[in-house]
């Protein structure tokens, strides 16, 4: 009976897959009507509840809709979402002192607020995520450790939690062992970590732009200096100017999100992956790589990381289960390669030891296979409500908005017209309790005056569309 089960269940996910892509190729167009059920169980020979079920799902995304005694009817396709994507910047002349804007304070200060939509924060929702399982598996955790989770760990980290990293380094062509592993608080700090390894106050580091701003932070507090190089909204960043900048400039490190990159959300091809890797292997240039945001992927296949396609250990990967499990855990890794001992000496003088408790829990919430069906639940929900934003930024905001469109993790980058300010935008949507991120936080000089960033991580509700509404008119009453 249980395989009964998981075949109907493939074969509904499978009808809604097809429906979809005659959806995304137009064969299928807003307005039609699709089969009645009756019809589709019979065209397809499925069962009826099959058939209701892959409706469902497609009803779920926003892609369908059911009308009372008409039956069911497209009502999204992608020629809504508007067409153009965000333009890519201009390359910056040279390397700038990082200086961190008051704006950035300003937009982050009061998001305690209970009463505001944070539409400007990329984790996922609290709902999103399996509290309940996480607090079993930290019981486990106290009960099954001699000390109860009270002594230091080792340096490298808790043993069974590396191993489980290891483990799932398979999903990204990676293979390891959990001696190449170091565990850290949350990704932030392995990021600290691998460039203290591998850098001296001073010196130049190539960075995404548009990028998180919180890379900025780090750079200044660590004495770097930072050349911006110009992310394509698609395919991640521009390894023809990156080159073109090592002839230039002296980079002691690269730093970049080849995986869904913050807040641009683009995804770098394999191909360009591994052509990178070349290029700063051919200059012995170490990269470091953000991988946080890699397991949030739409599509069937986990990307790979430039980590796979390392053969000589200048690539260090870091990542944590922050944005994907339990951001107040702080449990996060790096994979340093041939700077290994530069990492653990820079951990041995910071931190001594990662925290004991989040790091058991975890493990064993990785051990136990509930993080693979908790990923699983997590993908489809994003991937859900990113097609729900993007209708709802069709549907209300003004039709000259481009955006883009991400294949996983939690943002879209929107550009508004040439003459919008962004932080204006901020400033008024925050007086409707709505808070975004304006563009100007994601460089060193804001230049991205007319872009902002909107984050998906929540359920798409009755208040999210209404503050999107809200939005779309806002940014209408700016317009020149």
């Amino acid at each position: 009976m249980a395989n009964a089960s998981l075949t109907a269940d493939f074969l509904y996910v499978q009808v809604a897959e097809r429906l979809e892509k005659q959806m995304e190729s137009q064969i299928l167009k807003t307005g039609d009507k699709l089969l009645s059920l009756r019809a589709l169980s019979l065209e397809q020979g499925i069962s009826l509840s099959t058939a209701y079920k892959a409706y469902v799902e497609l009803e779920n995304k926003g892609l369908i809709e059911a009308r009372p005694k008409s039956g069911y009817f497209v009502r999204y396709t992608s020629t809504r979402v508007p067409q153009l994507l965000p333009a890519p910047p201009a390359m910056d002349r040279s390397p700038e002192k990082v200086s961190v804007d008051a704006m950035i304070r300003r937009v982050y200060e009061n998001l305690s607020q209970t009463d505001v939509v944070k539409l400007s924060v990329a984790t996922p929702a609290l709902e999103l995520l399996p509290e309940a399982k996480l607090n079993k598996a930290m019981l486990e955790a106290l009960r099954q450790n001699p000390s109860s989770c009270t002594a230091y760990e080792e340096l490298r980290g808790n043993l069974t939690l590396r191993k489980q990293i290891a483990k799932h380094a398979f999903n990204w062509n990676g293979t390891l062992t959990e001696h190449e592993i170091v565990t850290t608080q949350g990704c932030m700090e392995a990021l600290v970590f691998c460039l203290k390894a591998v850098t001296k106050p001073g010196d130049t580091v190539a960075i995404e732009s548009p990028t998180y701003f919180g890379i900025f932070n780090v750079m200044k507090s660590l004495g770097l200096r930072v050349l911006e190089i110009p992310t394509d909204p698609t395919e991640g960043i521009r390894i023809d100017l990156l080159e073109q900048a090592l002839e230039k400039t002296s980079i002691a490190a690269c730093l970049f999100v080849p995986n869904f990159c913050n807040p641009v959300g683009a995804l770098m091809p394999d191909h360009s992956k591994k052509q990178l890797v070349k290029l700063l292997a051919s200059k012995e240039i170490p990269l470091i790589e953000d991988d946080i945001y890699g397991e949030m992927y739409f599509g069937k296949i986990r990307p790979r990381t430039c980590k796979s396609f390392d053969t000589q250990g200048l690539v260090m990967l870091c990542s944590s289960v922050s944005k994907t499990l339990a951001p107040g855990y702080r449990v996060g890794w790096c994979i340093p390669g041939r700077f290994l001992e530069q990492v653990l000496s820079v951990k041995l003088m910071h931190t001594v030891s990662s925290a004991t408790p989040t790091q058991a829990a975890i493990a064993i919430f990785f051990e136990t296979g509930r993080y693979d069906l908790h990923m699983r639940n997590l993908r489809k929900a994003l991937h859900t409500q990113c097609l729900r934003y993007l209708q709802a930024i069709a549907d209300y905001f003004p039709r000259s908005t481009k955006v883009s469109r991400p294949q996983g993790g939690y943002v879209l980058w929107i550009e508004l017209e040439a003459g919008i300010d962004a932080f204006e935008v901020y400033e008024k949507a925050w007086l409707e309790k709505i808070s975004i991120a304006p563009g100007h936080i994601f460089s060193t000089d804001a230049r991205f005056t007319n872009y902002l960033r909107i984050t998906f991580g929540a359920p798409y509700t009755p208040e999210i569309d209404k503050s999107l509404k809200k939005l779309g008119r806002l940014i209408e009453s700016l317009r020149k």
